[in-house]
């Protein structure tokens, strides 16, 4: 049995104990400790963190993420950290609201309850919790499913709420020649079993806060938003929130029904579609349609968007420009939500 230490966090005043087989942010997220993460991957460095004292080696990450000279000094990346010795480590982004007020993570056997095409490659899938029967998980938050015959893992966002407790939907793209996606049109059918890892993520509404909500999406990432808007209505949330979702035509469109019955239960709601590559038909779908990315949409109709709070999914173009918008506007960082492991995982 590898040897364990125990990791004290500051300015946090939080202790846990790591193993030294596994990564510092898997042994916090097992211990419900919820620190900042992104793609879990070495990639983003959403989890960088400085270490005060002890002894840690780093497994294979991007220098993009935590470049050499960085590394000299100390900063490290919890996703990718194994201790060797007790350690003191400073948290350099961390939300201290999260830290021990998230779900541990939870490893479910589900089994498939329904596949459903939304659109051309854009694919529903529901899983239905069987050991345990339930997942504790906060709405926007993500998930990793296991590709069935392989240990190869794959990470979507979930489209539910806690409230549904018969299943947890997801909404996934397909990419040409991608192992889940091959899966999803032929290969996986109801009740075949997938194994589920989670949740991760915080891309999740704060308690207390009162801005107006501003929401980005394109493609899959619908389904966090969703996850959001379905929470929204169901606690009657009073603010101001404005929903823009870019496709290329009306026909990469699907949730309308639902999300006008959604807004229709929200005080102040409005969602506006951009379209990039067709800005007709939007009036055929009784829906309010801008031509153009979704990005400039938002740019054009959101003049005070520095007073809200923003959270964006979606294609890694799209993240970055919003990104883009978003600093340009002057919105504070600790406005803006999303996810990053939407601009690191793919489905190849």
């Amino acid at each position: 049995m590898a040897d364990k230490h125990r990791i004290s966090f500051e300015p946090v005043d939080i202790e846990m104990e790591v193993g030294e087989d596994e990564k510092i942010l898997d042994a916090a997220f097992r211990q419900g400790i919820h620190l900042m993460h992104g793609c879990r991957e070495g990639q983003c460095s959403a989890c960088k963190s400085y270490v005060l004292d002890g002894e840690i080696q780093m497994e294979r990450y991007s220098t993009f993420a935590c470049n050499d000279a960085e590394v000299e000094e100390g900063y490290v990346l919890l996703c990718r950290a194994h201790a060797f010795s007790d350690c003191t480590i400073e948290l350099l982004n961390f939300d201290e609201e999260e830290l021990l007020n998230s779900a541990p993570l939870q490893d479910v056997r589900t089994e498939v309850v329904e596949i459903v095409e939304h659109t051309h490659d854009i694919v529903g899938l529901k899983l239905k919790p069987v050991e345990p029967a339930a997942l504790e998980f906060k709405p926007g938050q993500y998930a990793e499913l296991t590709i069935p015959g392989t240990e190869e893992k794959r990470s979507f966002s979930m489209a539910t709420t806690p409230s549904t407790t018969d299943h947890v939907e997801f909404v996934i793209k397909k990419y040409p020649g991608g192992k889940f996606s091959s899966l999803l049109e032929s290969g996986i059918e109801a009740g075949h079993p997938i194994d589920l890892r989670g949740p991760y993520g915080n891309f999740t509404l704060k308690k207390g806060h009162v801005l107006p909500l501003v929401l980005l999406a394109g493609g899959a990432g619908m389904a966090p938003v969703l996850a959001l808007l379905r929470h929204l209505s169901e606690t009657g949330d009073t603010r101001r929130i404005r929903f823009y979702y870019g496709a290329r035509t009306p026909a990469d469109l699907f949730y309308l029904d639902e999300i006008r019955a959604l807004g229709e239960r929200l005080a102040d709601f409005g969602f506006v579609v951009a379209l990039s590559e067709s800005g007709d038909g939007g009036d055929a779908l009784d829906v309010t349609a801008a031509a153009g990315m979704v990005t400039d949409v938002v740019e054009a109709r959101e003049p005070e968007l520095h007073r809200s709070e923003v959270y964006l999914c979606g294609p890694p173009p799209m993240v970055d420009a919003a990104l883009e918008l978003a600093a340009r506007q002057g919105v504070p960082d600790d406005q803006v939500f999303y996810d990053k492991f939407t601009t690191s995982v793919n489905d190849d």
